[in-house]
């Protein structure tokens, strides 16, 4: 997911989508526990994308208090 994509989004729309990143990144860890994983590399991405999510999150939660 790009910056500019998650830039543009509410910030409901961005609670949410980092609610089902999370849940998808517990589900891909349990199935590298249990060795059925097929891409490992996508937890690594979903990693990075809550992490784009919570810095929108922070910037605009920074913003609003300034005002």
């Amino acid at each position: 997911m790009k910056f500019k994509e998650i830039s543009e989004m509410s910030s409901d729309e961005l609670l949410t989508k980092k609610r089902d990143l999370r849940q998808e990144s517990l589900h891909l860890r349990l199935q590298q526990q249990s060795g059925q994983l097929e891409q490992p590399s996508r937890l690594r991405l979903i990693r990075r994308d809550v992490a784009r999510l919570e810095t929108v999150l922070t910037q605009r939660a920074a913003k609003a208090e300034k005002k």
